[in-house]
C-alpha cells in the first residue's frame, strides 16, 4: 500500500525548497475534478477511508530517508531536511471532505486538506491516485447499477486490474456504488466487501468428462455451487447437470450471444425441473450492454463485470487536480488564485451547499467560501473527518456507504442518471466567491506592473 515515497519527485524536491526558504506556514489544498468523463452526468466521491488510512500513517523510515539523501536531484539540500524534517515528519493536518457516496460534480472539492504547507504537499500524488480511481469506479459501477434494473452485479476484475493494488481498490469502489460484491479476496479481509465466485473453465478441463467436473465440485459446494456451462456446449451442460440428478442455484454463461444463450438455457432449465435455477452471465460486460439484455426481456438473474470495472474502460483517467486555495504568510491566511489558460481555479477554502425541491429531488449546488454560511434550504456536503492529523469520527461500514451512494442517486433528477449524457446539473459560484476571484485576478495580472 501507499508509503511516504508514494509521491512524485516534485512532492519532495519542494519540500526541501519551503524548509529552505522557511515556508511554513498552513495551508489550504483542496481536490476536485475540472470536467466529466464523456457519457457522464456525475461522479460517486469514493476512497475516502483509505486516504486517510494513508494520512494518519504517514512517516518516513529511516533506508526511505537515505535513499532521499542519495538523490542527484537533492544534492544541494541542506542535510537539516533528512536529520530533523523527515524524520520527525506526520500528518498533522485538518481534512474537510465530502462524505463517501455522495454525487459530486465538476469544481466542487471533494476533499480539503489544511495543515503545513510541507505536509500538504507531500501528500498530493496518494490522494489524486486513491480518491480519483476509487472515484471513477464507484462512478461507473453505479450506471452498472442502473443498467441493470435491480439484478444484482459483481465486480470480477482483479485479473483484468493494472495491478493488485488497483484490483483491490476497484473491488471497493465498485461495492461503494452499488455491486454485490467482488471475487476479489483481499477486499473482503480488508474492507468487508461481500465475496463470490463460481469456477474457472480449467476445472471442467481437468477432469475426464463434465459431468464429473459438475459433480466433484457440488460434492464440495452443494446448492451454494455455480456451475460454468459453456467450455463446451451450454445446452448439452444442462442436459447432463440435469441426468446426474444435480441441482445447483446457478449456472453461468461467459461467451456467445449472451440474448441467445440464456433464452436456450433457460427453456432447458426449466424442461428439466431446475426452474429454480438462476443463470449468472459474464463476459465483456458494460452498461450498454447490460442495458440492451434487460430491455430484451433476457432471462438473466445476475451480471459480473470485469475490466469494465475495475479498470474504467471507457473513462480510465478521471482528471482530478489538487491546488492550493490559501497560504499563510507572515501569520494571516491569504486565498490563492491560479489564472493558467484553461486552468483557473477557485480561492480560498470552499463549502459545498446542495439544494433539493419539495419532492426531495436535488435541484443545483452552491459553491460558497468556506466560512460564509448558506443560504434557503440547502445543506452543506463537506464534513470535517480529521483533526490534527486523527480520524475525528468513526468510519462508517462500507454497506451503509452504499446504501447512501443509493439513497443519495435517487434524490438525483432522473436525465442525469440516463445511460447517455444527460442534462448538466447546474452549480453555480457564490456571489463571494465570484467578488473574491475577480479581485484576485485584477490583483495578480496587475502584480508585475
Amino acid at each position: 500500500m501507499a508509503t511516504a515515497l508514494s509521491t512524485d519527485l516534485y512532492e519532495i524536491t519542494m519540500a526541501a525548497g519551503y524548509v529552505a526558504a522557511g515556508i511554513t506556514g498552513r495551508a489550504s489544498f483542496e481536490l476536485s475534478v475540472r470536467s466529466l468523463p464523456a457519457n457522464r452526468s456525475y461522479l460517486i466521491a469514493a476512497g475516502l477511508e483509505p486516504a486517510l488510512e494513508y494520512l494518519e500513517d504517514l512517516a518516513f523510515t529511516p533506508a526511505q530517508i537515505k535513499y532521499l539523501r542519495s538523490l542527484p536531484a537533492l544534492r544541494n539540500v541542506p542535510s537539516e531536511f533528512f536529520d530533523e524534517t523527515l524524520p520527525s515528519l506526520r500528518f498533522t493536518g485538518d481534512v474537510w471532505a465530502m462524505p463517501e457516496g455522495t454525487p459530486v460534480f465538476p469544481h466542487e472539492p471533494l476533499i480539503r486538506v489544511t495543515a503545513p504547507l510541507v505536509e500538504a504537499q507531500l501528500v498530493e500524488t496518494t490522494l489524486l491516485s486513491t480518491l480519483s480511481f476509487q472515484t471513477s469506479v464507484a462512478s461507473r459501477a453505479a450506471r452498472i447499477v442502473d443498467a441493470a434494473d435491480g439484478r444484482p452485479v459483481f465486480e470480477f476484475g482483479a485479473r483484468r486490474a493494472h495491478g493488485t493494488d488497483a484490483g483491490l481498490f476497484a473491488a471497493r469502489g465498485a461495492y461503494v456504488g452499488g455491486c454485490g460484491g467482488t471475487s476479489m479476496v483481499e477486499a473482503g479481509y480488508r474492507y468487508g466487501v461481500p465475496l463470490t465466485g463460481t469456477m474457472a473453465h480449467s476445472w471442467v478441463m481437468c477432469f475426464d468428462t463434465e459431468t464429473e467436473a459438475y459433480e466433484r465440485y457440488m460434492d464440495l459446494y452443494g446448492s451454494q455451487a455455480v456451475l460454468l456451462i459453456d467450455t463446451y456446449d451450454s445446452a448439452t451442460a444442462v442436459d447432463r447437470i440435469a441426468r446426474a440428478g444435480l441441482r445447483p442455484g446457478a449456472v453461468r454463461i461467459d461467451s456467445g450471444d449472451l440474448l441467445t444463450e440464456s433464452q436456450s438455457v433457460r427453456s432447458r432449465l426449466n424442461a428439466v425441473g431446475l426452474a429454480e435455477t438462476s443463470i449468472f452471465v459474464s463476459g465483456d460486460l458494460d452498461e450498454t450492454r447490460i442495458a440492451g439484455l434487460v430491455g430484451a426481456d433476457a432471462p438473466i438473474d445476475g451480471f459480473g463485470v470485469g475490466n469494465a470495472l475495475s479498470t474504467v474502460s471507457d473513462a480510465p483517467a478521471l482528471g482530478a487536480v489538487y491546488k492550493l486555495v490559501e497560504i499563510e504568510r507572515k501569520g494571516e491566511a491569504r486565498p490563492t488564485l491560479k489564472l493558467s489558460h484553461g486552468k483557473t481555479t477557485y480561492p480560498g477554502r470552499k463549502q459545498v451547499w446542495r439544494f433539493a425541491n419539495s419532492h426531495g429531488i436535488y435541484t443545483h449546488d452552491v459553491i460558497h467560501l468556506a466560512d460564509d454560511e448558506g443560504s434557503g434550504e440547502g445543506h452543506r456536503l463537506l464534513d470535517r473527518v480529521m483533526v490534527d492529523g486523527q480520524r475525528s469520527r468513526i468510519a462508517p461500514m462500507l454497506n451503509s456507504v452504499q446504501t447512501t451512494t443509493r439513497a443519495q442517486l435517487n434524490r438525483l433528477p432522473a436525465a442525469l442518471r440516463d445511460m447517455q449524457q444527460g442534462e448538466q446539473y447546474p452549480v453555480h459560484r457564490s456571489q463571494n466567491l465570484e467578488r473574491l476571484m475577480t479581485e484576485l485576478s485584477d490583483t495578480l495580472r496587475g502584480a508585475g506592473e
